[in-house]
């Protein structure tokens, strides 16, 4: 019997303004049962069940600061897609794409973007 891994680890951003970007996923991410820690070097997501795979932020310092990167977060169903939405755009978060069915993906989404301009989308895959 084969054990699955996930196939990303982590993945972790640059920000240019840590706090904000902070605040705006602990907002986004909720719905979607992601939980958060602050390390003193920035922020940690995860889902509450598993510490992988884990998204992470970090301050730029003298590094550059992610800007156009497209992430996607796994939604449970429709409702948590829209609620990621809303939460997403209370939080500072600009539309890109109102959550909706993309038929072509067999998926409901959502696309917003964050304080450095990423490209943030929660989704929801539809059973075939």
């Amino acid at each position: 019997m084969t054990q699955r891994w996930p196939f990303i680890h982590h993945v972790t951003f640059i920000a240019s303004d840590l706090q904000a970007s902070t605040r705006f996923y602990i907002a986004a991410l909720k719905p979607l049962g992601v939980v958060w820690e602050a390390p003193d070097f920035g922020a940690e997501f995860w889902e509450a069940e598993m510490d992988t795979p884990s998204f992470g932020l970090y301050s730029a310092g003298d590094a550059t600061v992610t800007r156009g990167a497209h992430i996607a977060f796994t939604a449970r169903d429709r409702a948590s897609v829209d609620a990621f939405y809303e939460a997403a755009l209370a939080a500072g978060g600009t539309s890109r794409h109102e959550p909706r069915l993309w038929p072509e993906y067999r998926a409901y989404c959502a696309f917003v973007d964050d304080p450095d301009g990423n490209n943030v989308e929660a989704v929801y895959k539809e059973q075939v």
